[in-house]
């Protein structure tokens, strides 16, 4: 089999499969042959770019510079010189040519290797770094993209647990460490994560609408305005045809006592960032709340989430430690009126 037979290899990568193994956004690669003359040597009128090893070996030391600070116009001017340099070498007799991204090459039609939606952990950090250098930069296409891209390969549970989530701790350290260096960037990565976990709920519902049955209640608690953990709760729950109430952030005591009483939930989960909003008093009236016909009477099972709650604990009250926990315990419950 020759190389154009193959396809892959001989023929380059397309623009998005190189996008998502850097982890940038296919806006990003081409401002940067717009701009800068970052593109593929040879272009092929009316297909797809595609990007030779010599040409992902340019961008990638064009990734590399530009995430130790150097400025974009002089890293892809240093990028063009190594990237020559290179082909000088290459075409020596004796020398062999370098395979900085081996792993671009799209699969062949005789090849297994692991698809690019295959959890694994390498490609998680990978998708960590890639979101975290993007909103560093205040990249809010490539944000955007790349967390829609996670939830689209992974689905929203493992997204959050394994890409998003970290990606949050991680900027949260680098603000904390850095005298309030970096709100601006907590403030844009939080905003698109929102915006994706709630485009995610939206078209799950779109196209798989929950049945009539009692719902889960979701609310913050007065003075808590995390909502982010939540909201991929929301994602997730729909996903599985679970009907829920999401409140938001600071919602009142009285509110929330007010949505038990009304819709009777299966099952209610309140949430608390830090140990000031975590209200137990609160909590324990919600779970005493009873409804029904006498000799039937029921109330909704009350889970308290997020680090506020710390090690406290309730015999009337659950006390799920992550995303997945809180879905398991969730899942238990019957939801039928």
């Amino acid at each position: 089999m020759d190389a154009h037979e193959d396809g892959c290899i001989g023929a380059g990568v397309t623009t998005g499969v190189l996008a998502r193994k850097l982890g940038i956004s296919p806006t990003t690669l081409r401002s940067w042959d717009r701009r800068y003359g970052l593109g593929p040597a040879a272009r092929i009128e009316g297909h797809h770019r595609r990007w030779s090893t010599e040409d992902v070996a340019m961008v990638q030391e064009m990734c590399h510079l530009t995430a130790q600070g150097v400025p974009p116009a002089e890293a892809a001017r240093a990028a063009k010189d190594w990237a020559a340099e290179v082909h000088t070498a290459v075409e020596a007799p004796s020398a062999a040519v370098p395979h900085p991204l081996a792993a671009v090459a799209e699969p062949s039609s005789d090849s297994s290797p692991t698809p690019l939606d295959t959890p694994s952990a390498p490609d998680w950090r990978r998708r960590c770094k890639g979101i975290a250098r993007a909103a560093l930069r205040m990249d809010a296409d490539a944000v955007h993209e790349q967390i829609t891209a996670a939830i689209e390969s992974y689905g929203v549970l493992t997204a959050w647990e394994e890409v998003i989530s970290p990606t949050l701790l991680s900027i949260g350290r680098k603000w904390e460490s850095s005298d309030d260096k970096y709100v601006e960037v907590e403030h844009l990565l939080s905003w698109h994560v929102s915006v994706a976990l709630r485009h995610a709920y939206a078209r799950t519902v779109a196209t798989n609408r929950p049945a009539e049955i009692r719902p889960i209640l979701l609310a913050c608690l007065p003075n808590e305005q995390h909502t982010l953990p939540l909201e991929a709760l929301t994602a997730v729950l729909v996903e599985r045809g679970r009907r829920v109430l999401m409140l938001g952030g600071s919602v009142p005591v009285e509110s929330i006592e007010a949505t038990v009483r009304r819709v009777a939930p299966a099952a209610v989960v309140l949430w608390s960032q830090s140990r000031s909003t975590a209200d137990l008093p609160l909590c324990r009236h919600l779970a005493a709340i009873r409804w029904g016909i006498n000799g039937a009477r029921t109330r909704s099972h009350v889970l308290l989430c997020g680090p506020g709650w710390g090690r406290r604990s309730d015999a009337e009250l659950l006390r799920p430690q992550s995303l997945s926990d809180t879905v398991h315990v969730l899942e238990l419950f019957p939801s039928s009126l």
